[in-house]
């Protein structure tokens, strides 16, 4: 990929990163009708223990909307981050090796 190109792609998912929405880790669940009516529950990690939240719906619905958001904008950060090492191992002089960095070790593929 050109020099060009990689900043293009680069562009293309900060804009895409600024539309993502809000965002949220975790995990919501509708554990159905419960003894008071419907359960929703939003879980998640805090200090290696796991935590739980009682929702109402509308909560529920915008936490699963939020956790959707996360995992996306991590897909994005992910590819950033590739094509920042492409572009810095590629174009920045580097040290003398033995032989070239592969692109497993680069996180490319």
């Amino acid at each position: 990929m050109t020099a060009k190109n990689r900043h293009q792609k680069y562009q293309t998912l900060l804009q895409q990163l600024s539309g993502v929405g809000w965002i949220s880790e975790g995990h919501a669940q509708n554990r159905g009708r419960g003894a008071g009516g419907p359960c929703f529950q939003w879980t998640r990690k805090v200090k290696g223990k796991t935590v739980s939240v009682a929702l109402s719906e509308e909560q529920f619905d915008a936490l699963t909307k939020a956790i959707g958001n996360w995992q996306k904008a991590r897909k994005i950060l992910k590819r950033m981050q590739q094509l920042s090492r492409e572009e810095i191992f590629t174009t920045l002089p580097g040290t003398k090796r033995r032989k070239p960095l592969g692109k497993k070790v680069l996180g490319l593929i």
